[in-house]
């Protein structure tokens, strides 16, 4: 996921934070550097579950395609 609004390290912690928080994630990585986040999670994982989380937590996210 691209996450957007983040301005420092503690802003990449909130955003994982929040993706952790959904049910169905196994492991939630953030760069506050390169401005993405990684999701593992239970096949099935609802992805507009994670772009609500991200913005219930004040930032912005988009879903970039799969690269693994």
């Amino acid at each position: 996921m691209k996450i957007s609004g983040m301005h420092c390290l503690d802003c990449a912690h909130t955003v994982a934070k929040a993706l952790s928080s959904v049910r169905g994630v196994a492991h939630a990585e953030v760069s506050y550097l390169k401005k993405r986040a990684e999701v593992e999670g239970q096949e099935g994982l609802a992805v507009e579950e994670l772009v609500a989380a991200v913005q219930e937590a004040g930032y912005g996210a988009e879903v970039l395609a799969d690269e693994g």
